[in-house]
C-alpha cells in the first residue's frame, strides 16, 4: 500500500489541490488508479465552466461600472451643492452702510446697534467660553444654528462587491472539486494571460468575468481559441491598453495626432506565445501593434456596440499590408489580426514556450528536456490541443517520478488546507486578506509576467514565517474540534514521513500539532 499511497499523494499534491477531509475518501479513490484518477477529470470539459448566482458577463459588468461612476459623480456633485448651501447659510451678516458723519440719528443708530452686539456678545460669553478670536456668526444676534450637512448617500460598490462574488465562486470550486487538475489548470492559463485587477475598477469588476469566458471554455480546447479569446476580451485590451493604440495613419489618429501603444502586442509575443528569444523582433512588435489597432470595447455612450463589449474600430485600424514574421498579411480589417494571432498560435516557438512552462508548473523549476519536447511535439501534432498535452503530461513517467520539492504558492496553499479541514468558504475575505499578506493578492500580480512559478519565489524566509502565522491563527480558531494525526491519514496515510508524523505526536497541544500538519512538507510542497 505504501505505493500505491505515494503515488496517490503525487496525483493529489502535484496534479490538484491536495485531499479533502471528511468522508471523501480521495486519498483511497487516488491509490487505486492514481493515473486514471487524475485524468478523469479531463473526460468531464464542462466541468471547467463555471456557473453561479449572480455571476455576469463583461458587457453587462461593464455598463453596472459606468452606472456607478454616475452615481459616484452625481453623489460628489450634490455633496458639493450641499457644502455650498450650508456656507452660505452660515455666511457673516453683510453691515449697513455707514452713513455720513455729519448725520447725527445715524451716529445714534450705530451707537444703539454696537450696544446691541455688546449686550449679545456678553450673553453668548456667558453661554461657553470665549475663543481668543471672535467669529463671524458670533455677531448676527438672532441667527440659528445651520442644520448639520446630512453626507450624501454613496452608491453599493458594485465593483468590490462583484469581485468578492467571482472570488468566492472561485474558491468553492477549488475547495469541492474531486482531484482539482482541471481547476490547477484554470490557475496555471489565468496565471499564464494574466491580467491586474489594480489597474482600475474595470479591471477589478472584470478579473472574475474575464477567467471565466476567456479561459475557462478553452482550457480543455485548442490554444488558438484561447489566445484570440484572451486577446480580444476587454479586460485585456484595458490592461495593456490596447484601446489607446491608434493606428497613425487611421482617421482617428490623424485627427487626434496619437499613434501605436505596443503594449498588447509587446506582450503577446513575449509572454503569451513565442517567449524571450522566440524569434521576433522589435519591427515585428510594431508590425503586430499596427495589425491589432482598431481591436477595443465599446464605451459608455454605446456608440460602437453595447457597452463593456469588444468591437472593432475602423476608424483607429492602421489601414494596409503589414509583414510579420516573414508574412505580409493583406488589410483585412479585424481578420487580419485574427490570421495574424492563428499563425503565432501555431509557431515553433510557441509551442516550445508552452511546453515549457507547463512542465515547470507541474513537474520541476527546471524541466526534464524530454518531457518538453514531448509535450512540445504533441502540441505542435495536435494543433495546439490542450487536453491532449495535459493528458500526455499525466501519462508522462517523469510526472510521477520526480520528487515532491516544488513550493505550493499561497494560493494552492490556502486552498489545500480549506480542503483538508473541509471547510468550504462562505465569505472570501479570509482568503482574500491571507493572499494579499503573502503576496499573491488574486488576479493582481506586479506585472504582466504573472506571479512567479518556482519554489525559490515562495520559500523565502519571510514568507515561510507569515505562512506560519497563518496556520497558527487557523490552529486556534479549529485545533480544539480536530484531531491533526486523523488529518494526517485523509492528507498522506502512509505516505507521510516518519518525521512529519513524530513532529504531530510529540505536539504539547492540538493547536500546536494542527499548525506543524498545515506546515509540514505533505501540505507545503507539490
Amino acid at each position: 500500500m505504501a505505493r500505491d499511497s505515494q503515488a496517490a499523494l503525487v496525483a493529489l499534491n502535484r496534479f490538484g489541490f491536495g485531499a479533502r477531509g471528511g468522508a471523501s475518501g480521495d486519498l483511497i479513490n487516488a491509490a487505486s488508479d492514481p493515473r486514471g484518477f487524475v485524468k478523469a477529470e479531463l473526460a468531464r470539459p464542462n466541468g471547467v465552466l463555471l456557473e453561479a448566482p449572480g455571476l455576469q458577463s463583461t458587457p453587462q459588468l461593464g455598463q453596472a461600472v459606468f452606472a456607478y461612476q454616475d452615481q459616484v459623480k452625481q453623489a460628489r456633485e450634490a455633496a458639493k451643492e450641499t457644502a455650498k448651501e450650508t456656507a452660505k447659510a452660515t455666511a457673516p451678516a453683510e453691515m449697513p452702510p455707514q452713513p455720513p458723519a455729519d448725520q447725527k440719528p445715524a451716529l445714534r443708530r450705530n451707537l444703539s446697534l454696537n450696544t446691541a452686539a455688546t449686550e449679545i456678545g456678553g450673553q453668548m460669553t456667558d453661554a461657553k467660553p470665549a475663543d481668543s478670536a471672535a467669529k463671524p456668526e458670533m455677531m448676527q444676534p438672532n441667527a440659528s444654528p445651520p442644520p448639520a450637512a446630512k453626507p450624501a448617500p454613496q452608491p453599493l460598490n458594485v465593483i468590490q462587491k462583484t469581485f468578492r462574488a467571482e472570488a468566492l465562486a472561485r474558491l468553492q470550486r477549488a475547495t469541492l472539486v474531486e482531484c482539482g487538475f482541471t481547476e490547477r489548470l484554470v490557475v496555471f492559463w489565468s496565471n499564464h494571460f494574466c491580467i491586474s485587477a489594480s489597474k482600475g475598477e474595470l479591471a477589478r469588476i472584470w478579473a472574475g468575468a474575464f477567467e471565466r469566458e476567456a479561459i475557462r471554455p478553452h482550457v480543455l480546447g485548442r490554444f488558438a481559441d484561447m489566445l484570440k479569446a484572451v486577446e480580444q476580451h476587454p479586460a485585456m485590451l484595458f490592461f495593456l491598453d490596447n484601446q489607446q493604440s491608434l493606428g497613425p495613419d487611421s482617421r482617428a489618429g490623424q485627427n487626434r495626432k496619437r499613434g501605436l501603444n505596443e503594449n498588447l502586442a509587446r506582450e503577446i509575443m513575449e509572454l503569451h506565445t513565442l517567449g524571450v528569444g522566440g524569434g521576433y523582433t522589435q519591427e515585428d512588435v510594431t508590425s503586430l501593434a499596427r495589425i491589432i489597432t482598431g481591436w477595443t470595447f465599446a464605451g459608455r455612450q454605446g456608440q460602437l456596440g453595447t457597452p463593456g463589449s469588444f468591437v472593432f474600430n475602423t476608424n483607429a485600424h492602421q489601414p494596409g499590408s503589414q509583414m510579420l514574421l516573414g508574412k505580409t498579411y493583406e488589410p483585412a480589417g479585424v481578420a487580419q489580426g485574427e490570421a495574424a494571432l492563428a499563425d503565432i498560435a501555431r509557431h515553433p516557438s510557441t509551442a516550445n514556450f508552452i511546453a515549457t512552462k507547463l512542465v515547470r508548473q507541474f513537474v520541476a523549476d527546471d524541466p526534464p528536456p524530454a518531457l518538453v519536447a514531448r509535450l512540445r511535439d504533441v502540441f505542435v501534432r495536435t494543433d495546439g490541443d490542450l487536453k491532449a498535452m495535459a493528458t500526455a503530461l499525466v501519462d508522462s513517467d517523469e510526472a510521477w517520478k520526480a520528487p515532491l520539492t516544488k513550493m505550493r504558492s499561497p494560493y494552492d496553499f490556502l486552498v489545500a488546507s480549506g480542503r483538508l479541514l473541509a471547510r468550504v468558504p462562505e465569505d472570501p475575505g479570509r482568503y482574500l486578506n491571507s493572499l494579499n499578506l503573502l503576496g499573491q493578492p488574486l488576479w493582481s500580480p506586479a506585472g504582466p509576467n504573472g506571479f512567479p512559478d518556482t519554489s525559490a519565489a515562495w520559500a523565502a524566509p519571510e514568507g515561510i514565517k507569515l505562512r506560519l502565522d497563518i496556520a497558527a491563527q487557523v490552529a486556534s480558531r479549529l485545533g480544539d474540534n480536530i484531531d491533526p494525526l486523523d488529518l494526517l491519514e485523509f492528507a498522506a496515510a502512509d505516505a507521510a514521513s516518519i518525521e512529519t508524523r513524530r513532529t504531530i505526536e510529540r505536539a504539547e497541544s492540538r493547536q500546536q500539532a494542527l499548525a506543524l500538519l498545515l506546515m509540514s512538507p505533505e501540505m507545503q510542497r507539490r
